[in-house]
């Protein structure tokens, strides 16, 4: 796994208790239900495209592929925004993920 953006390290090294809840809290979150690991980062993905967070995009694209989901299953589901959040917003995610998938 890559490593965190500057912005992240810097967090973590300024607040490292409230990281640490933070990083137990993300790890409950994913514990607590029956989805399994494929459907909940996909599901990560999807929020991300919802708020409209370049980053988190970004982010969870790499996760994505990091865990072995495929390019197209990861398009898949930013094709699942368009009906949700509209066209532009689509776009735009569809352009951060494929910023990181035409890279790999």
């Amino acid at each position: 796994m890559r490593e965190l953006p500057p912005s992240y390290q810097r967090f973590q090294e300024d607040f490292p208790p409230i990281w640490e809840a933070f990083d137990n809290l993300a790890k409950k979150c994913h514990q607590a239900g029956p989805l399994e690991a494929k459907v909940r980062r996909l599901v990560k993905l999807g929020i991300a495209i919802g708020a409209g967070l370049e980053g988190a995009v970004h982010s969870h694209t790499r996760r994505a592929l990091a865990e072995g989901i495929a390019p197209q299953e990861i398009r898949h589901a930013v094709l699942l925004a368009m009906t949700t959040v509209g066209f532009p917003r689509t776009m735009a995610a569809l352009s951060w993920v494929n910023d990181l998938l035409e890279s790999e």
